[in-house]
Order: structure tokens, then sequence, then C-alpha cells
């Protein structure tokens, strides 16, 4: 089980990785590349076009801007790729956004939000799911315990409502 998260600049890791940590998390191989679609195109076209042959099953691809890297990956390999537009200008990230929804009928590049690279990470997980049983018990254990999680939130949400209700009358009635 392997997935290549590649970026089109290293200012991008810190939002991939989340990515990393929850493939690892799983136990699915990460290979992990910074080359640009723009600058350094020789080396995405090899990395795409071999990817297979290296055993990655997936791919994660992330850039802001014009973000060309995904679609350009996808062009050279059948190997599913999964696109994060990175906040990375004046923006927001919509610029990445729509460069990354917008491929024409035929190179896919499945898309998450902007910034999304857990989601991206969760996403190649299904993907290899169908593959790897194993990984169909890791999603529904992970799955349980998010609700778990939330369930004991829930819990507590009513403590957090009733002080914030106590310290607004008091809040109002001093600034009165």
């Amino acid at each position: 089980m392997k997935v290549a998260i590649i970026m089109g600049s290293n200012s991008d890791w810190p939002v991939l990785e989340a990515a990393e940590k929850t493939l690892k998390d799983f136990g699915v191989e990460v290979e992990v590349v910074v080359a640009s679609a723009h600058r350094t195109p020789d080396v995405v076209q090899n990395f795409a076009a071999g990817a297979r042959d290296r055993g990655v099953e997936v791919i994660i691809a992330a850039a802001g801007a014009a973000a060309h890297l995904g679609g350009f990956i996808a062009a050279f390999t059948t190997v599913p790729v999964i696109g994060i537009p990175i906040n990375a200008t004046p923006l927001g990230g919509m610029d990445a956004l729509l460069s990354f929804v917008q491929m024409p009928s035929g190179v896919p590049v499945a898309t998450m939000a902007i910034n999304g690279s857990k989601n991206a990470a969760l996403f190649a997980i299904e993907i290899l799911s169908v593959k790897y049983p194993e990984l169909v018990k890791k999603l529904a254990d992970y799955r349980a315990e998010m609700r778990k999680r939330l369930e004991r939130r829930a819990k507590s949400w009513p403590l957090c409502v009733a002080f914030l209700r106590r310290n607004l009358r008091t809040y109002i009635s001093n600034s009165g």
C-alpha cells in the first residue's frame, strides 16, 4: 500500500503534514516529493510516468495559485490523482480550487477542499480499501472513534451553554 504526496513548493508542507500523518496512522507507506509543473516539468513527468512501477497506487497532488500540478500528473498516469488546492495567494486558494475542479473531460483529478489534506488522505485510504480489506476495518474503527469524540463533546455542550448564559447575564447586568 503506497500513496505519493507531491507538492509544488516546500512551503505547502505545513498543510500536507496532516495527510502524511493520517496515511501513516493507517499503515500506508508514503512517498513525499517536491516538484513543480512549471519549474521542473521533466521531474514531474518522470514522477507521474513511473508512479505505478514504484508501487504507488494513489497520488495526492497539492498546489496553490495556477495549480496545474494535479492535471499535469494525471496526463502522464492512470493512477488516481487527488488534488488539494492550497491557499497560497491573496485569492485565498480559490484560484487553485478552480484550476483543480476545471479539468478537461477524460483527465480527472478528484478535488478536495482548500487545504483539505486530511480528507485527501482519508479518500486515498478509501480507494486503497477496495484492494486491501484490512483498511475497511481501520476506516470503520476511525469513524467509530470520531463518533465517540463527538458524543463526548456533545455531552459537555449543555454545561458550556449554561456557563455562557450565566456569564452573559452577569455581563449584561454589569454593563447597563
